[in-house]
């Protein structure tokens, strides 16, 4: 823990001014979605409950993306390979313990369909970029084989190659022998082991070849996950939402809260637009703990671009059904919404005074994963980096900011479509819904 002087010491680091608020959004209507076939849609379902994509056939994406869990899995950091269960119950299992675990929080899911996301994950590695191969910049040694059709279907074939989310360890399986030889593309590449695994299901092979696919590859397997993604979890019928469109569907609280949050509160500096998010970069001072991406303190943005000024900067997150994907963060520090909302008003603050309490981890940190928020210098440097300015709020005005997020709550959202399938083609055993927490 730090002295109480350290929060004084930090106040002195930050310095300029950020843009002020701007109007509110327009509704979200359909031409704001991409659309897609029902038939592919409903594939994308069953690919995206199905364990065959991991390479010991024992994790899904909807594992970390439950629909039951706000499309995460309610832990600070995932869960991946080597874990059972959902959610807070998900648990290391003895006979297939981890080598490494995931260093970020799962992200939510909701209305990744929208055209305006063009930019994904928390460091944005995979975007929209005309100059890169096919329009869409990927990781190193993930160059797209083929074109894509949109960054969030780029994407999906991405958590496949990870060790510690879905491809296993080297001995393990031939898709996790692949990965550590770096033999991810082309022929007997872990793409390719994993498009003729799915391939060799016979009733993936006919829906695929009823949508006009001839010899499966893995971007046709993305791009039915994209469209199950994109249409299962559109969230646009919000209270907010309702306003918007001209309904009387927000209380008192909420419509002062409204106020705050395009005023005085300068959140939409950040969260702005339809979705609440301007798709940029920022650093906001997040309490770091974990194995850290690329090395124990992890600075996001800077890490793609190696560009200093980028250092520390995560993907503003859209705010939509908010209320349900916590915990909240590029790592997960904080499992409360209203904390990290306090956080925003002096990060600086925040950010000496975090209680590692607040974080919700499944397993034993080793000690070594407290390194960042332990090291005195390094959260000098997350604190220089912070370019958000304070605010100050009272309690009742954070209440109200409180207030509103809960108006961006679309309740039926992933509960008005396909839902959870009762079995998929691998028969595989896939889990329905998580336990209570």
């Amino acid at each position: 823990m730090f002295n109480r002087t350290l929060g004084a010491l930090f106040v002195s680091l930050l310095s300029g001014t950020a843009a002020m608020a701007g109007p509110l959004p327009a509704p979200v209507n359909d031409d704001d979605f991409h659309t897609f076939p029902a038939e592919l849609i409903e594939l994308g379902r069953d690919l995206f409950f199905d364990p065959i994509l991991s390479g010991n056939k024992n994790i899904a994406c909807a594992t970390c993306h439950h629909p039951s869990l706000g499309t995460s899995d309610a832990m600070s950091l995932a869960l991946g390979e080597g874990g059972i269960g959902l959610g807070r119950a998900r648990h290391v299992d003895p006979a297939n313990v981890p080598h490494e675990r995931v260093p970020r929080n799962a992200p939510a899911l909701f209305n990744l369909g929208a055209k305006e996301f063009t930019v994904m994950l928390h460091d944005g590695r995979t975007a929209k970029d005309r100059h890169a191969m096919f329009g869409i910049a990927m990781p190193d040694g993930r160059t797209l084989e083929r074109p894509m059709p949109s960054p969030l279907a780029a994407q999906n074939i991405l958590p496949i190659l990870s060790p510690a989310e879905m491809a296993g360890n080297p001995g393990e399986n031939e898709v996790a022998d692949a990965v550590a030889a770096q033999r991810l593309m082309g022929p007997n590449g872990a793409w390719d082991i994993l498009a003729r695994r799915v391939d060799a299901i016979s009733e993936y092979r006919q829906r695929f070849a009823a949508l006009g696919t001839v010899g499966l590859h893995i971007n046709d397997i993305g791009t039915a996950l994209s469209a199950f993604i994109g249409s299962e979890f559109r969230a646009t019928y919000s209270p907010f939402d309702q306003y918007l469109r001209g309904e009387d569907a927000m209380t008192e609280a909420q419509l002062d809260g409204m106020d705050l949050f395009y005023g005085k509160a300068r959140c939409s500096t950040c969260h702005s637009g339809s979705f609440q998010t301007d798709h940029n970069f920022h650093a906001i001072g997040m309490p770091q703990f974990g194995p850290g991406k690329s090395e124990y303190a992890d600075k996001g943005r800077g890490i793609v671009t190696g560009v200093p000024d980028d250092m520390y900067r995560f993907r503003t997150p859209t705010l939509r059904n908010v209320t349900q994907s916590g915990p909240y963060g590029h790592n997960g520090p904080y499992s409360d919404l209203e904390d990290i909302v306090v956080h925003h008003l002096d990060a600086v603050k925040g950010l000496a005074s975090y209680d590692r309490e607040k974080a919700l981890l499944s397993g034993d940190l080793k000690v070594m994963d407290w390194e960042a928020l332990d090291d005195f210098d390094e959260v000098m440097r997350i604190a220089e980096a912070i370019e958000i300015v304070d605010v100050t709020l009272d309690q009742a005005e954070i209440d109200k900011i409180m207030a509103f997020l809960g108006a961006l709550t679309d309740e039926g959202a992933g509960k008005r479509g396909l839902g959870v399938p009762n079995s998929v083609p691998s028969g595989l055993a896939i889990d329905a819904v998580a336990p209570p927490s």
